[in-house]
């Protein structure tokens, strides 16, 4: 996944739901060193008896946010629209480049 046109990561998620799987390993899938490399990352979790939906919310350098619903998106749905932006803004950086 590249991460590195990501400035701002908010997830909302009962760590307890099955439904939160999708948010939890999208975390899991950032750098170590994302927040030191000036990535803003929020995580808010939702108590256990809480029946609000698992949200994940994305902000690209470029100014587009990208608000998923990590409660009916697989993992490789949510790895697979974050990297579509992605791509297209390695392709504008590389063209800028050259």
């Amino acid at each position: 996944m590249i991460t590195r046109f990501i400035t701002e990561i908010q997830t909302a998620f009962n760590p307890f739901s099955p439904h939160a799987k999708s948010a939890r390993l999208f975390l899991s899938f950032l750098p170590p060193n994302a927040r030191s490399s000036g990535m803003s990352i929020t995580t808010q979790l939702l108590p256990r008896s809480s029946t609000a939906p698992s949200k994940l919310y994305v902000k690209f350098k470029d100014g587009k946010e990208l608000d998923l619903d990590a409660d009916n998106m697989g993992i490789k749905s949510i790895i697979e629209e974050v990297d579509r932006h992605s791509r297209i803004l390695q392709k504008a950086d590389d063209l800028a480049a050259a």
